[in-house]
């Protein structure tokens, strides 16, 4: 699995309410285990989860209420949930899903 190049030095994962809309890129991806990537914008906060399912990585999208509780399935990346990769490529993963979201690098 490539991992994700050193994290910026002011890169803190962080799990909190992010409201719909543009994130800050690039994505950062910081494993867990051999079958699941978390996934968190430049600034740190946690916007989901790649899980491998099958073979397949699936993006799983994650969010958190005001209080900080998870939310599956919601958060601003709440659309591209289930987004299919075949490896949790760094590059490739935050230029699909920003894409997709109309957030930029």
């Amino acid at each position: 699995m490539p991992l994700n190049p050193p994290q910026p030095p002011a890169f803190k994962p962080t799990f909190f309410h992010v409201p719909p809309g543009p994130v800050a890129g690039p994505l950062q991806l910081l494993p867990l285990n051999a079958a699941v990537v978390a996934v968190h914008t430049a600034t740190g906060a946690h916007v989901g989860s790649l899980k491998k399912v099958g073979g397949t990585w699936k993006f799983k999208a994650m969010g958190y209420d005001a209080d900080g509780r998870m939310e599956p399935g919601h958060g601003p990346m709440t659309d591209q949930h289930n987004m299919q990769f075949d490896a949790p490529d760094a590059a490739e993963v935050s230029a699909r899903l920003l894409g997709a979201l109309g957030s930029t690098l």
